[in-house]
């Protein structure tokens, strides 16, 4: 694993006020098709279109994983899904009696990475990838302030009865009965006080908002606008369950969800501008994998995953493209658009180039510093990208110029066929190409194994069958 040793200035010293401010938004189960300036037709998103408008538009970004806890892994720390600490959601191998698995202290995050170049840093929203007590919370990975979810499960509730404020609980013991505090709108005024706080220093803000995540649930003035002019599918969910919260009008709640996502990334931007800092700020915003049909959801009504193959969960098209935008007045040209093929792990290596540190040894990301200066020409590519995941029986999926391949049911079947799409011709992934190219597969099976690094929490060993131990055990 990396050491903060590594971390020495790579331009000469930068000044203070040289460094920009950095704030990453990252958007929870939201799709390609969920946003107007990605090709959506149904809800209101002009803020972020607008940030689209005056940035710069990435077409054919990654995210970490086709879940949450490991594509917050892997954007933290720099590594894939391959390499990084946090591979799924929970243990797979579960040797321990709580199979979440946390960030250890010998992971460097991209909070100790900008704190070593004088930022003060902080994260709001849902954090994933380290429970109450453990080494993985987010003032233990290099952020200075921290408010939110820390477990992931909670964060389906947006009246939840506390929050983390750093290491204390903030009570709210009455929320999920009288609903006044909408986690969403906590968030975004902690954002808000966060710049106002820390504008006269380099800042890192990362975002990481529960929206759209089930549950649907959202404010009425956010739903009103979409009641009566969409149309409905039947009620989803159970009155009073303890999962997912009952909804009569799951597409208008939805899409009012997004659209207060939207408001509130107007508002963070809006206020930039009123400090007079966003021509020394950095924002991105992106999701942090496809769109979900979980707890009501629609992706298939909102084609929230557009042309593409997929949703969350897998790793088609669908289940890992993001969208992806930077806003930079000033240094990223307006109403431009990238092709340049990426990842959340790149995110690392980028903000410690614009910080004027190195990053730690070990990452697998490449610094995007130069097609988000307008510079593509200088631009490193990956040879390839890797993911793994042990839901869905374990996948394993590789990225290499415009070929996509994948294998699925791994935990089963080692052997188990890829499948090999052209993505320049085939975007939606329909045509298995793997019959006709046989050196192609090869070369991808290789990559696949060589990107995975055996985790203890996490390895393509087959899984036992409890029926069969059950049978066992009964003789």
């Amino acid at each position: 694993m990396a050491t903060l040793g590594v971390f020495l200035p790579t331009t000469g010293p930068i000044h203070a006020a040289q460094k920009p401010n950095i704030i990453y938004i990252l958007a929870d189960d939201l799709g390609w098709g969920d946003l107007g300036c990605y090709g959506g037709k149904i809800i209101h998103t002009p803020h972020i279109d607008r940030m689209r408008a005056e940035g710069l538009k990435f077409t054919q970004h990654y995210s970490g994983s086709c879940m949450c806890a490991p594509t917050r892994s892997s954007l933290l720390t720099g590594q894939h899904t391959g390499h990084t600490r946090v591979r799924g959601n929970s243990s797979h191998l579960k040797p321990d009696k709580d199979s979440r698995v946390p960030l250890l202290p010998e992971d460097v995050t991209i909070g100790e990475v900008l704190k070593s170049a004088g930022y003060t840093t902080g994260v709001i929203g849902k954090w994933g990838v380290g429970e109450e007590g453990s080494t993985g919370v987010p003032n233990k990975q290099g952020f200075d302030f921290w408010f939110g979810y820390l477990n992931q499960s909670l964060a389906h509730h947006y009246y939840p009865p506390f929050l983390w404020r750093n290491e204390t609980k903030e009570l709210y013991p009455d929320n999920p009965t009288r609903r006044t505090h909408y986690s969403h709108d906590l968030f975004t005024k902690e954002a808000i006080k966060f710049i106002d706080r820390e504008k006269d220093a380099p800042f890192f803000l990362f975002m990481a908002y529960t929206i759209p995540h089930v549950d649907l649930d959202v404010p009425e003035d956010s739903r009103k606008p979409y009641i009566g002019k969409i149309e409905e599918t039947k009620p989803y969910g159970t009155p009073g369950g303890q999962h997912y919260r009952y909804e009569e009008k799951p597409h208008a709640t939805f899409a009012g969800m997004v659209s207060r996502l939207d408001r509130d990334v107007g508002r963070i931007l809006a206020q930039l501008k009123k400090l007079g800092i966003e021509k020394n700020t950095l924002v991105i915003f992106t999701s942090d994998n496809g769109p979900t049909s979980a707890g009501g959801a629609d992706p298939k009504f909102f084609d929230g995953n557009g042309p593409l193959r997929g949703i969350k969960f897998e790793f088609y098209e669908g289940g890992i493209r993001a969208p992806m935008i930077a806003w930079w007045p000033g240094t990223v040209k307006a109403n431009t658009e990238s092709h340049h093929i990426s990842a959340h792990w790149d995110m690392l290596p980028t903000f410690a180039e614009l910080a004027g540190v190195a990053s730690p040894k070990n990452i697998d990301g490449i610094s995007m510093v130069p097609t988000i200066k307008g510079m593509a020409n200088r631009q490193k590519d990956h040879d390839h990208l890797y993911w793994e995941a042990y839901n869905g029986g374990g996948m394993q999926a590789v990225r290499q110029g415009d070929w996509k391949a994948l294998r699925k049911g791994l935990l089963r079947n080692p052997a188990a066929p890829i499948e090999l799409y052209n993505l320049k011709s085939d975007l939606g992934e329909q045509q298995n190409l793997a019959g006709q190219h046989p050196e192609i597969v090869a070369r991808i099976k290789s990559l696949m194994n060589e990107n995975h690094q055996p985790n203890r929490h996490f390895d393509f060993k087959p899984m036992p069958n409890p029926k069969k131990n059950k049978k066992k055990g009964k003789k």
